[in-house]
């Protein structure tokens, strides 16, 4: 079983961007932290993910849209739409995405 979204993360001020989602507790690496909520689109935009290449775009509406870039990243975004961690993050640390060239 996994813990729900709130009890891993929560929406702070981010010194990336605006705002981002942080480490409530301890995550350690590979565990599930949430699913993409949202839903298909034609535009870009803010909270927009390009998946698979680019072919689809998806407006994600959960905590899950204030990830921000880094290029060391500590979670995943994966086609089944899962947010996995892909190191252990420390209580505090901001969960960054590495999201490709053109976002630093």
């Amino acid at each position: 079983m996994t813990k729900q979204l709130s009890d891993l993360v929560e929406v702070k001020t981010s010194e990336i961007h605006g705002k981002g989602l942080f480490a409530k507790c301890a995550i350690k690496k590979d565990t599930l932290i949430g699913k993409l909520e949202g839903k298909a689109c034609k535009t870009d935009g803010p909270h927009v993910l390009w998946m698979n290449d680019g072919q689809d775009k998806f407006k994600v509406s959960n905590d899950l849209k204030y990830i921000n870039h880094n290029k060391k990243p500590n979670v995943a975004y994966y086609d089944d739409f899962t947010v996995v961690a892909i190191k252990s993050i420390k209580k505090g640390d901001e969960l960054v995405h590495d999201y490709g060239d053109g976002w630093d």
